[in-house]
């Protein structure tokens, strides 16, 4: 009897070891954020790499996009200072934006299709109008380009908003302070 619930006992401590173990990799390489979005798919944008990652509930990478962000480093903190958010935002609009036009203040007058086919709102307090979309201008992906938006290519926004739903948490990751603490 008494080597029968040793045994055991090694089964149960072996079998707790594994899972912990099985546990400990099953978190992905964006796990820290998992929690904080709930048991759901999130998105996190990292604005020094410039990609945007579509992760699973646990943080694994499910998809990644080039992306641009803002022209100026830093927290946006009012509007017109060309910056974009950072921390945990919400989708809260899947905005059809095919042919809404955009005058980006460069002496060409208002662009059509200036937001690609989708704008995905966020929630971003005190500002209405921050937002994931597509853009006439492919090759500012992998740049500092936007006015504070997130910036894919027309292609990557029409699959990432077929990925999304309202209320998928959005974490906008800081810039180093270096770049802009000058």
């Amino acid at each position: 009897m008494k080597q029968n619930n040793r045994l055991n006992r090694s089964l149960l401590v072996l079998l707790s070891l594994l899972l912990l173990s099985l546990s400990a990799h099953a978190q992905g390489p964006y796990a820290k954020f998992a929690k904080e979005a709930g048991s759901a798919p999130f998105i996190v944008v990292d604005k020094p790499t410039l990609q945007l990652t579509l992760a699973d509930a646990e943080g694994n990478v499910i998809k990644q996009y080039g992306m641009s962000c803002s022209k100026v480093y830093g927290p946006k903190q009012v509007r017109g200072d060309n910056k974009t958010p950072e921390g945990k935002f919400k989708i809260n609009e899947l905005l059809y934006a095919k042919g809404i036009p955009h005058d980006f203040g460069d002496g060409k007058g208002p662009i059509k299709d200036a937001y690609g086919p989708w704008f995905l709102r966020l929630d971003v307090p005190g500002f209405r109008d921050i937002g994931i979309h597509g853009t006439p201008f492919p090759e500012s992906i992998g740049t500092r380009a936007t006015e504070g938006c997130i910036r894919l290519t027309n292609e990557d926004i029409v699959d990432l908003k077929n990925r999304v739903k309202l209320g998928t948490v959005v974490f906008i990751t800081p810039d180093p302070e270096e770049t802009y603490k000058k």
